[in-house]
């Protein structure tokens, strides 16, 4: 396996010609989020181009989350609704929730083209140069040179705005930061949790004779309480496509820098009677699966994650081939190591890479799964409470439906044994976002829009989080920058009647009817399985 293209990293020299582009928008990052506010801005009349760190266009979306939590599907509208639809067509029916990963690259590849929009790759965002309060230009590592009236962030970490010296926090707040009930260090909850007592250290029921790998604290001192505030993040994952067609099949090779003792502590779990590291696989269409993280030591990589948001690229390079490594290697153990029971090595070498799949990476996913990275603090800040229902906004540019859902944080010793921390399910109605929480500060930037790593609380976060509430606040934030340019305002004057209009007539959904049938946790339940993101 030729794992030289499979890199988040890959330093290009500077140009001996830099191009400039000057738009009336540039967006910052080809995730969903940004495909739909490019083209929701086109739509409305401006001149725009996307500058995308990588080699490719989709995000996770496109990499392997062939199901998305959607929450209640009434929730969704405009062109992320629009988004399934044309899945639909791609697979001959009306809409398609489940997709294969091409089929995402596919309708997004078509429907830039429709648009005439292009996408410039590669673009590594070096410097940013804002004068009076507003952004001017951004030079990449190559050289090139982005002039825009407006810019749109819908990287996964928010890296744009943090150039940009807006404010931002990452990790968990503490409970009382903003009256909140479920942020924070959290123990208790029941899922993905070690079912049977395993010893931690390498020789059983010997703290002397060192902790095995996967764990990432071992003193009570640093265990913390509920609801403390931190500077921890929910684990990152690859979502792998699997298949069992043999004629579709590439079996599972062993990574580069693959070590089996990082296993040891799964091969302890599943002689202790549970064998749950595989069960989560997600039906997609052709008898492909979306691999997700499922029981107390599956794909989640634990703990190995923390530098992530605010680290250069070259850390975030050695971070992502960790993950690799600690992913597929996860695979390669279960179906080779003569340690494993032969049951399940029997199971688990009955699924393989599919090979009509991310054919440049070797079969390999090419994003890795960012469920949290920066997130800005500004005027408006939506928080479980928004969450929950106990507080709303009157300034909604779409609504967030799923579960409040964080994956574990950490794995720590508790009375000598293996505890995961930080896992939060807590089941929602549909709410409202606010427009606010995609602005800046009017002091900080002008003429900046966020609407991925937008103004959030950890908790409330896990709930926005999701690929179809991305792409809707995309939209919305296109439909904004466009009205600001057309009044030529900051995007804090953007008159919200106005948006609001706009976004009505593209079919938002803005407000939920409560006339609609839908239990939150049945739904929670029944999506796609508790926490499938």
């Amino acid at each position: 396996m030729n794992f030289q293209k499979l890199k988040y990293y890959d330093p290009v020299e500077k140009v001996s010609e830099p191009k400039i582009i000057k738009k009336d928008l540039i967006v910052y990052g080809a995730t969903p989020a940004g495909i739909t506010s490019a083209i929701q801005a086109k739509k409305m009349g401006l001149n725009v181009a996307i500058a995308e760190f990588g080699r490719n266009i989709g995000g996770i979306t496109a990499s392997g989350l062939g199901a998305t939590d959607i929450g209640a599907k009434e929730a969704i509208g405009g062109l992320s609704r629009e988004f399934y639809k044309r899945l639909g067509t791609y697979y001959g029916v009306e809409e398609q929730w489940t997709f294969e990963p091409k089929a995402a690259k596919a309708v997004f590849e078509n429907w830039l083209k429709e648009h005439d929009i292009k996408v410039y790759f590669q673009q590594h965002l070096d410097k940013v140069y804002s004068e009076d309060g507003a952004i001017k230009e951004i030079t990449m590592g190559n050289g090139n040179v982005f002039k825009g009236s407006y810019f749109i962030d819908t990287t996964y970490e928010g890296d744009l705005l943090a150039k940009a010296g807006v404010s931002y926090f990452v990790g968990r707040e503490s409970n009382a930061t903003y009256k909140e009930k479920y942020n924070g260090i959290h123990f208790g909850t029941p899922y993905h949790m070690f079912e049977r007592w395993i010893d931690p250290y390498v020789i059983e029921g010997d703290p002397e004779s060192g902790v095995l790998p996967g764990i990432t604290e071992t003193s009570h001192e640093t265990l913390g309480y509920q609801g403390q505030g931190d500077k921890r993040i929910q684990a990152y994952n690859f979502r792998v496509c699997l298949t069992k067609d043999e004629n579709n099949k590439v079996p599972f090779p062993k990574p580069p820098h693959y070590d089996s003792e990082r296993y040891i502590l799964l091969l302890r779990y599943i002689y202790a009677g549970v064998w749950d590291a595989m069960n989560l696989h997600i039906m997609l269409p052709n008898g492909k699966t979306d691999l997700n993280n499922f029981g107390a030591f599956s794909s989640d990589n634990i703990g190995m994650n923390y530098e992530w948001p605010e680290g250069s690229y070259k850390v975030r390079e050695r971070i992502f081939q960790d993950h690799v490594t600690y992913n597929l290697g996860m695979l390669y153990f279960l179906a080779n190591d003569k340690r494993v029971p032969k049951y399940v090595r029997e199971e688990v070498s009955e699924w393989g890479l599919a090979k009509d799949e991310f054919e440049e990476t070797d079969h390999w996913p090419h994003q890795l799964y960012i469920r949290e990275g920066r997130r800005m603090i500004s005027d408006y800040v939506m928080t479980d409470n928004n969450s929950l229902g106990y507080v709303t906004v009157d300034d909604s540019i779409g609504l967030a439906s799923y579960q409040m859902d964080s994956h574990h944080c950490r794995r720590v010793i508790i009375d000598g044994r293996c505890y995961n921390e930080g896992d939060v399910e807590i089941p929602i109605s549909p709410y409202p976002i606010s427009y606010r929480a995609i602005r800046p500060k009017s002091e900080e930037c002008t003429n900046l829009l966020v609407p991925l790593c937008l103004s959030s609380s950890h908790i409330a976060y896990g709930s926005i989080r999701m690929e179809p509430v991305f792409m809707i606040l995309g939209q919305s934030a296109g439909a904004a920058a466009a009205l600001a340019h057309k009044n030529n305002s900051s995007v804090q004057d953007v008159d919200y009647k106005e948006l609001k209009e706009v976004l009505l007539e593209e079919n938002q959904v803005l407000e939920w009817d409560d006339s609609i049938e839908d239990d939150p946790v049945e739904r929670m339940k029944s999506t796609f399985g508790i926490g499938a993101e």
